[in-house]
């Protein structure tokens, strides 16, 4: 196994979660990835747009690097929340388009700036407005796993998919029947506590 980078390091761990987000979306009908399913509306599509905006904006703009996608959930007049749910207009195709383009201009910023390049985000208040390139990529990938977490609940609730892919569930084996145990016992404990 040949060392690796902190760059390398940084990259891998926030494709991980790239990939099990979108994950979340394969097989799924168009309403499914769109209906809310928490009181906040949280679904899953919504979660995609979201974390494409959190990229462009985190290792675009931030670093004086914009993508020129527009964004118009970002707008001034723009309802509060509109990343976080795809409209009728914006179909399934365009949303993870939008995402893979977004992860393109981010490992370009990534594979062009030092990690101690510092960059000016644009909607911290001013004075408290500077982070680091590698501040920048933490953030973005902690805030991916959150919400590539938050999907993979969603998507058990709909059809009891879980895990980071279709081959890493990360969960013990066990069918149907033993997870229906399982999750009695657990209940059981709770009542009892």
């Amino acid at each position: 196994m040949s060392p690796s980078t902190p760059k390398a390091d940084l990259r891998f761990y926030l494709q991980a979660a790239r990939d099990a987000l979108l994950w979340k979306l394969d097989g799924l009908p168009e309403y499914d990835i769109r209906r809310p399913l928490t009181p906040t509306g949280t679904n899953l599509l919504g979660l995609v747009k979201h974390a494409a905006g959190v990229e462009l904006g985190y290792l675009g703009d931030t670093f004086g690097r914009p993508s020129g996608d527009p964004l118009p959930w970002l707008d001034e007049d723009a309802e509060p929340n509109g990343d976080m749910w795809a409209t009728v207009e914006e179909s399934r195709a365009d949303i993870v388009d939008l995402y893979r383009r977004a992860w393109t201009h981010a490992d370009a910023t990534i594979d062009a700036l030092p990690l101690d390049t510092v960059g000016r985000v644009p909607w911290w208040p001013e004075g408290k407005d500077e982070v680091t390139l590698h501040h920048a990529v933490l953030r973005v990938t902690a805030d991916t796993h959150r919400h590539a977490g938050h999907a993979d609940i969603l998507r058990e609730l709909m059809d009891g998919a879980v895990g980071m892919s279709r081959g890493n569930t990360s969960v013990p084996p066990g069918d149907a029947e033993w997870w229906e145990g399982y999750r009695d016992r657990l209940e059981r404990a709770a009542r009892e506590a």
